[in-house]
């Protein structure tokens, strides 16, 4: 292990540098507050650093982007460093399996396989998946969207996987008039989560991501505010 003298100071740091920094700062004698977390107590620390990043990526700001997807990645080594402390895994681990994963599912550039579009690409991701990942039915399929993400951005994923199975809500002119409709009448929580599922099968429809058209929606109510 190299001292912090070592460490401090330098001109360029290395991915080797911030794995041995995370470690010191886990150390006996190293930070408190750094010590004291578990993967818990900074799992929002993850989620925030993410979306701070892809708030750089939404004002086209490469500097900021740089320190965001730096504050990503930190993330990333303090919960492998965590899990090295337990005996489980490691940063290498972490790196072994993305990369493995990336050579197996692009078998086209990896391997035998063809695919001229990116609907092919996409096409073959999905059934590697489902192999690797063990996969038998259209529910296991659904169920593996992760409960975490966004309910908004969640529903259009679970939606476009299930139109993949060939479950149709209808055609979008009987959609739009159902959304309609259920405007109209909803009363309880599972009527508007109905009505807000149609709405995301609408834009689904119609190409848009429902995620990035409410966040719009958002700032054009913010901005409609006076003031700067």
């Amino acid at each position: 292990m190299k001292d912090t003298a070592a460490l401090a100071g330098k001109d360029r740091y290395s991915m080797e540098d911030l794995l041995e920094i995370m470690t010191l700062l886990r150390a006996p004698d190293g930070c408190p507050w750094d010590r004291e977390q578990d993967h818990k107590s900074i799992r929002r620390d993850l989620l925030e650093e993410c979306y701070e990043a892809i708030e750089a990526i939404d004002t086209d700001n490469p500097e900021l982007l740089c320190e965001e997807l730096g504050d990503v990645l930190l993330q990333v080594v303090f919960h492998s460093e965590l899990e090295r402390e337990a005996g489980r895994f490691d940063f290498s681990d972490v790196v072994d399996g993305v990369a493995r994963k990336m050579v197996v599912r692009h078998p086209h550039v990896f391997g035998t396989a063809e695919a001229n579009t990116s609907e092919d690409v996409l096409r073959n991701w999905d059934a590697i998946k489902r192999e690797t990942k063990a996969q038998e039915t259209e529910r296991q399929v659904l169920q593996s969207v992760s409960a975490a993400m966004p309910a908004l951005m969640r529903a259009q994923k679970l939606l476009k996987k299930g139109a993949g199975f060939g479950r149709d809500a209808g055609e979008t002119a009987e959609i739009r008039d159902r959304l309609s409709e259920s405007a109209q009448t909803a009363q309880t929580a599972e009527d508007v989560g109905a009505l807000l599922l149609a709405a995301v099968e609408l834009s689904r429809r119609l190409g848009v991501d429902a995620e990035r058209a409410l966040f719009d929606a958002c700032r054009a109510y913010i901005d409609s505010f006076p003031g700067k």
